[in-house]
């Protein structure tokens, strides 16, 4: 399994996190614009913001800090860009976007197939671990859709191939896991503080987001 070769440091990593917690900033600031809102207002920075700005210093960080060969940083910092302007318009408007989820699933597959992955690296097995865990999530999400009767939403479906082509099985799985430990956490804090109900919408994306970095940053 492929890794870092060094760390390239504290500084580095808190640079890389302020870089990241910009990337927010305007993937939040994006997303209050496009897609087009229906009502033509423009949001004001909320508490959306604060979750996408501190999401991406800690993702961006979290790559610094774990990453440093040069190839595999503009990887895994162009998908982690692409994955919060992914979290910043599904927070705002409880979407994501085609124009982003669609491209990702041939380009992710174009690094999976050349073996620029940086979590799985070259070779048929990573190959085959890729493929396996972007065609099984799509899959499990698509039963898990059907069952409750398109609860989840075709953005999540569009997604999850390029998540699994990044990630493979058993980093994907991981990353899911600690994210929807942490997702559930949130809910039942914003249960007892009455800011939601068991009748409420909570969109999948962000964990599927959350997941993906996660197993970025944990590989």
């Amino acid at each position: 399994m492929p890794g870092p070769e060094a760390h390239l440091g504290p500084t580095a990593a808190a640079a890389a996190a302020v870089l990241g917690a910009i990337v927010g900033l305007l993937a939040d600031r994006l997303a209050a614009r496009w897609p087009d809102h229906e009502d033509g207002a423009i949001r004001r920075p909320d508490w959306r913001t604060i979750v996408v700005v501190v999401l991406g210093a800690l993702a961006f960080g979290g790559l610094a800090a774990r990453w440093s060969a040069p190839r595999d940083v503009v990887v895994l910092g162009l998908w982690f860009g692409a994955l919060i302007v992914l979290l910043a318009t599904d927070l705002d408007q409880r979407l994501l976007p085609d124009r982003i989820t669609l491209p990702l699933i041939p380009l992710t597959l174009i690094v999976l197939l050349s073996g620029w992955g940086p979590i799985l690296g070259s070779g048929p097995g990573a190959v085959v671990d890729g493929l396996a865990a972007g065609l099984g999530l799509t899959a499990v999400l698509a039963v898990t859709d059907a069952l409750f009767h398109g609860g989840l939403g075709l953005g999540d479906l569009k997604l999850s191939p390029s998540l699994g082509f990044m990630a493979g099985v058993a980093h994907l799985v991981a990353g899911l896991a600690v994210a929807a430990i942490g997702g559930a956490a949130v809910l039942l804090f914003l249960l007892a503080a009455r800011r939601i109900t068991l009748r409420s919408f909570v969109p999948f994306g962000p964990i599927l987001i959350v997941g993906g970095i996660l197993a970025a940053v944990a590989a």
